[in-house]
């Protein structure tokens, strides 16, 4: 995922088939599944606590039936998909509420979009990629024997006093043991997720108008491929089907039936998303999602412009096999050979005066441009206006920055973000497509809609009052879990408001070489990495230095040139692509070393405070700098 490059994939699914008696009586919903169930089993989850009632104060019992997912999938839609019993929902007329989250991270950087959830009393903290493809959520769990070093700690269970496992029973698949109910997910990239189902009440957040409720979520005991190797803790499931957390919060009444994204820019990443309903901005445009014809977010997609010209092609070209699907949890966007070839040649024959490069990745054979300038803002006056036309005739504008990416080693280069779908014939739609577009995944009405807009101040611009800002990038956060009261969530706290600037970029360097070694050092490191990041050296600052024995841990800054107060986006993109993709290279005096935690933060007041050292070399050698005050740097 560190690539953000995915192979779309095609989920496969094993149906267990059952019978649903639905007796609708007025406002009531009444479901009866005829088997021999025990009605004491977790599987069955009556509205209680938690704001989980419904309007009139009736029943309302929500069935979830495990899916399993058939190894492996042939291409990338994420995770499974349940398409089995569609639940009849009554329609509250009362206004529901909603939860408003935070979205993180960066499409180029790490190829998915995360939200922050919290499970457990007292919660826990998880970063999880938003996925529309995927139906269950999952975290690594405290006894996973093979998890890979995510963004959080491990989920423990043990320590919240709200959790309970799935407990075996008929409509379940179960562990060896015959005690829990199981999950296990695989994918075509040799990828897999497997574990415990659990229950536990989850959290969505101080900005959330909806209250914490109970929600099953997968425990992992066993990650490989790229969700082993991922940043991100987990998945958060959005798709169609019982286990996925809309359904969950629709089964329950506490939300409408639809769900809003809305990606950030090529340069600013972060976003926002909305479980439940919005009102929807007057010019919003919309396409029908048939949800019979595919158990994915489909849309009918009729047509393809390139400045104002309709491709040529096959009328059916976009309605093979699944048709026109929408996956968050995908990178970029796959079309079906003849419609790929179409559009490349259509776009390059729009760019003549740019120069073709070679891709950042030989891996792959990207077509990429070089000549259109660092600003991303200025593309539309050299590539080409795109609209993507739907069954209704409705239209969407696409900008450069929703088919191309930002070349990561040429600067001022960019590269086409949407390819060929090898030889299935499914087109598949990924995040670029609607950078900075607000999609609202509208189920009850079985339509999705899309407004272009500045992700970043979405509430604004959809007249929300009290809301913050959504924060402009996962970047601008600290990687870490903060302790919280089991009363309350935390808020996601946007850094800064207004425009986004980029003020300085921080991030964490780890040595193991000795600290006599490496101390006297300590200049000249500054002055490789200032040419390993392409900025000045007057540039690069030492915050904090900490060593033990042979290991070191640096926090370094990087701050704007001269006496600006802040960088452009494009650069402190930059400076986090190197860090991100390993391109950082330093001299074997340095031993073995490693960056994480990299982060843009906003604009500081900068005051001249002299600096000072500390030095305690019994324990440790901390050196420690004033910059964050003043900017200066110590010597």
């Amino acid at each position: 995922m560190a690539r953000a490059r995915f192979t779309p994939a095609v989920k496969t699914i094993i149906l267990i088939p059952f019978f649903v008696v639905v007796l609708n009586f007025g406002d009531a919903v009444f479901s009866l599944q005829i088997s021999q169930l025990d009605f004491n089993k977790t599987f069955i989850f009556p509205d209680s606590g938690g704001g989980g009632g419904t309007a009139g104060n009736t029943h309302h019992t929500t069935m979830f039936l495990p899916l399993f997912l058939s190894p492996p999938r042939i291409n990338h839609y994420s995770s499974s998909y349940d398409v089995s019993v569609q639940q009849s929902r009554r329609h509250l007329q009362s206004r529901r509420p909603n939860a408003r989250m935070s979205l993180h991270d960066d499409l180029l950087l790490n190829g998915y979009y995360t939200t922050r959830l919290w499970i457990g009393t007292p919660p826990q903290e998880f970063a999880l990629i938003v996925d529309t493809g995927s139906t269950v959520t999952y975290v690594p769990c405290s006894t996973c024997e093979q998890c890979g070093k995510h963004q959080d700690p491990r989920f423990q269970p043990e320590l919240s006093t709200s959790y309970q496992s799935l407990k075996c029973n008929i409509e379940c698949k179960c562990d060896s043991e015959r005690e829990h109910c199981i999950y296990d997910r695989q994918y075509a990239e040799m990828s897999s997720s497997s574990g415990i189902l659990g229950e536990d009440i989850v959290s969505f957040g101080n900005l959330s108008e909806l209250s914490p409720q109970r929600a099953v979520f997968g425990c992992e005991n066993m990650e490989t491929g790229d969700l082993y190797s991922q940043h991100a803790d987990g998945i958060m499931g959005l798709g169609r089907g019982d286990l996925s957390i809309v359904d969950q919060l629709v089964g329950k009444g506490v939300i409408s039936d639809s769900f809003s994204l809305c990606y950030g820019g090529m340069d600013v990443g972060g976003g926002a998303m909305v479980l439940g309903g919005i009102s929807p901005p007057a010019d919003m445009v919309y396409a029908r999602s048939d949800p019979e014809r595919s158990p994915y977010y489909n849309i009918e997609l009729k047509e393809i412009h390139v400045a104002g010209k309709a491709l040529r092609l096959e009328r059916q070209v976009f309605d093979r096999k699944h048709g026109t699907v929408l996956d968050s949890g995908t990178t970029y966007a796959y079309l079906p050979e003849e419609a790929f070839k179409a559009f490349k040649a259509a776009i390059m024959k729009e760019v003549p005066s740019l120069k073709q490069v070679q891709g950042p990745d030989p891996n792959y054979k990207d077509t990429c441009f070089s000549g259109a300038g660092s600003d991303a803002s200025q593309l539309s006056k050299t590539f080409p206006a795109v609209e993507m036309v739907f069954g209704n005739g409705q239209k969407l504008s696409l900008t450069p920055e929703n088919y191309l990416f930002r070349h990561s080693k040429v600067r001022g280069a960019y590269c086409l973000g949407i390819f060929q779908n090898g030889k299935d014939p499914t087109t598949l739609l990924g995040g670029i497509i609607v950078r900075n577009t607000l999609v609202t995944y509208d189920r009850e009405h079985e339509k999705i809609g899309f407004w272009k807009t500045n992700c970043s101040h979405l509430w604004e611009r959809l007249h929300i009052s009290n809301a913050p800002p959504p924060l402009p990038s996962e970047l601008n956060n600290t990687n870490s879990t903060s302790n919280v009261s089991p009363a309350t969530a935390p808020a996601d706290q946007p850094l800064y408001n207004g425009e986004f600037r980029a003020g300085l970029v921080t991030f964490y360097m780890s040595l193991s070489v000795n600290i006599s070694d490496l101390k006297p050092h300590i200049p000249e490191l500054a002055q490789n990495m200032a040419k390993e990041l392409d900025v000045n050296a007057s540039q690069v600052h030492l915050l904090n230095f900490t060593s033990k024995g042979n290991d070191s841990l640096i926090r370094w800054a990087i701050y704007p040139a001269g006496s600006a107060d802040f960088m452009s986006n494009a650069t402190a993109v930059d400076i986090i692509s190197r860090l991100a993709e390993n391109r950082v290279h330093l001299p074997d005096t340095y031993g073995n070393y490693k960056f994480f935690e990299w982060n843009i933060e906003p604009p500081q007041r900068r005051t001249w405070i002299s600096c000072f050292w500390s030095v305690d070399y019994v324990e440790k050698a901390t050196i420690t700098c004033c910059i964050q005050a003043c900017g200066c740097c110590c010597t």
